[in-house]
């Protein structure tokens, strides 16, 4: 199977969003209202349709869950450990590393979605939501847990009130209690699923930055080299470790090569962090995930 082809439609829309909100009228500030529908109505929608879609077999799913936890709690881990390794730590701003140690293990749904549709049709992509369902609050919770000690915000608040949290922990709870979407309201519910995807591929693009990475490059390597490169390579382990499925290893490969999460720089600079820095990070992740997505999949040869 050739990867490369199989995610340029997607990357051809993150190159759209890039072209339009460069050489159009349709600058940075529309793109930002575009990107808070997205996160705050479009695509929690589409979470919650999919994972309420088909019952969902926790006995069956557990392992798959297991294997999403291990994976983003080595990324974590890693992502934490950064300051403390005695080559990087004279190279690593404190405050600078609070605000992008998200980078190297938050994932851009919006990407991951598209991607296990096109890679497993219905299947991928529930088994890819229910991925979401699961890392979802662990990785809020790693992501906001080193900004809030110098923010001075409270954890909870901050995640209780996260638009992908409410989504997911809503749905796998209708989900385990049998609720379905009713057949009048599906088509409505599909369309804004189908609408949060194309617009968060391009709002991801218009977000696109990398003029601020020269200020903390060995930063910048660090928490890129484990998203793109470490955590592929953990994801082939863990999945063997844990005897996961063809399609599952597949979702899990593709899972643990996205790109960062778009919403990275919104977070940090929403908490009075640099906000143009991790905009770079978040732009060459984008960037790198062209590379990162073929090659995390050709491992299943």
């Amino acid at each position: 199977m050739n990867y490369a082809q199989l995610l340029f439609p997607d990357f051809s829309l993150i190159l759209c969003g890039y072209l339009v909100c460069r050489y159009s009228a349709l600058k940075r500030p529309v793109w930002e209202q575009v990107e808070t529908l997205v996160y705050f109505l479009l695509f929690p929608v589409l979470l919650f349709q999919s994972i309420v879609k088909s019952p969902l077999d926790v006995l069956a799913a557990s392992r798959l869950m297991g294997a999403g936890w291990a994976l983003g709690l080595a990324g974590i881990a890693l992502a934490y450990a950064l300051p403390h390794v005695p080559v990087l730590r004279r190279w690593i701003d404190q405050r600078d590393h609070a605000s992008s140690a998200q980078v190297a293990f938050r994932f851009n749904s919006f990407i991951g979605l598209a991607i296990a549709d096109r890679l497993a049709g219905p299947q991928g992509l529930q088994l890819i939501a229910v991925l979401i369902g699961v890392c979802v609050p662990l990785f809020n919770v790693g992501a906001v847990w080193p900004m809030v000690r110098h923010a001075r915000r409270s954890l909870v608040c901050e995640l209780a009130r996260n638009p992908l949290i409410i989504a997911t922990a809503s749905a796998l709870v209708a989900n385990l209690l049998g609720f379905s979407i009713p057949v009048w309201l599906e088509p409505s519910v599909t369309r804004i699923g189908a609408a949060s995807i194309a617009l968060g591929l391009m709002a991801a693009g218009a977000g696109m930055q990398l003029n601020a990475l020269a200020r903390a490059r060995t930063l910048a390597i660090s928490v890129l080299a484990i998203r793109h490169l470490i955590l592929p390579l953990l994801a082939v382990v863990i999945a063997r470790l844990f005897g996961l499925s063809a399609v599952e290893t597949t979702v899990l490969l593709a899972f643990s090569a996205l790109p960062t999460a778009s919403s990275c720089y919104v977070l940090a600079a929403r908490m009075g962090y640099d906000g143009a820095y991790v905009a770079g990070l978040v732009t060459l992740s984008t960037l790198l995930g062209m590379l990162s997505l073929p090659m995390a999949l050709s491992l299943l040869r």
